[in-house]
């Protein structure tokens, strides 16, 4: 049995075995698994590696996309540039980190922009997702402003989000967990009511499909996107990690 699967805490709110469950039900893939390994924390890591040595590949989610580069033995170049990891491939005792988070946000800005660039863009959150955003952003020309609730971390912290700063920034992208099932009343602190259809809301999260921070922009006119085509665009480029030669 080849398997494969997701470390991260919590996973509750997961559809990756469910994607790749039924991606191998649909293209004939036999003799592979795909599970969710919800660890208590990073250090976790060798015990299920050593439990699990069918384990050929998994993938990374919050919050050990940064904590992982500690037990890698290689990462890709552009996951390295990006400082975050979120696939890994195992040969035998090998490890290796590549971000293939990177391919589903390029995918997902096409989606979204349709080659309509914004004058500015405003990233929330400062973990491992974000530091994808912020590559996806530099490399289209995009310029952006972090915001954190840590001032040490960003160039902004929520209190700071004024409307005049929500109007100069067309684009805003959520990076951070808020709104997930099962917390899905929550939505990041902005002045919603500053959105207007010139906006373009993102949002990672994919669970539930409607955060409240695409309703709210909804609501306002603006043009929203979930995190479900990044989800299987970063899966799909996973899984072509795990089969090929490389």
């Amino acid at each position: 049995m080849r398997r494969y699967g997701l470390i991260g805490r919590p996973l509750g709110h997961s559809f990756s075995a469910g994607y790749f469950t039924e991606k191998f039900r649909r293209e004939g893939i036999v003799g592979c698994d795909y599970a969710l390994y919800e660890l208590p924390s990073i250090g976790a890591l060798p015990a299920l590696l050593a439990a699990q040595p069918e384990l050929l590949g998994f993938n990374v989610t919050i919050p050990y996309k940064q904590r992982i580069f500690d037990y890698l033995d290689d990462v890709s170049e552009e996951a390295a540039r990006i400082g975050a990891v979120n696939c890994v491939r195992r040969d035998g005792e090998r490890l290796t980190g590549f971000n293939t988070d990177i391919e589903g946000i390029r995918a997902s800005l096409e989606l979204l922009l349709c080659g309509d660039l914004p004058q500015a863009a405003l990233v929330l959150g400062t973990g491992g997702a974000s530091q994808a955003v912020q590559y996806a952003l530099a490399e289209a020309g995009i310029p952006y402003a972090v915001v954190s609730r840590d001032p040490a971390r960003g160039n902004l912290r929520y209190d700071d989000l004024t409307p005049e700063i929500v109007i100069g920034h067309r684009m805003i992208v959520n990076a951070t967990p808020v709104g997930t099932f099962p917390r899905t009343d929550e939505a990041p602190a902005l002045p919603y009511e500053a959105l207007t259809p010139a906006h373009c809301l993102f949002d990672l999260v994919y669970n539930p499909a409607q955060t409240q921070f695409l309703l709210r922009g909804t609501r306002q006119g603006a043009r929203t996107l979930n995190g479900f085509p990044m989800l299987v665009a970063q899966a799909e480029a996973s899984w072509r990690i795990w089969n090929e030669a490389i």
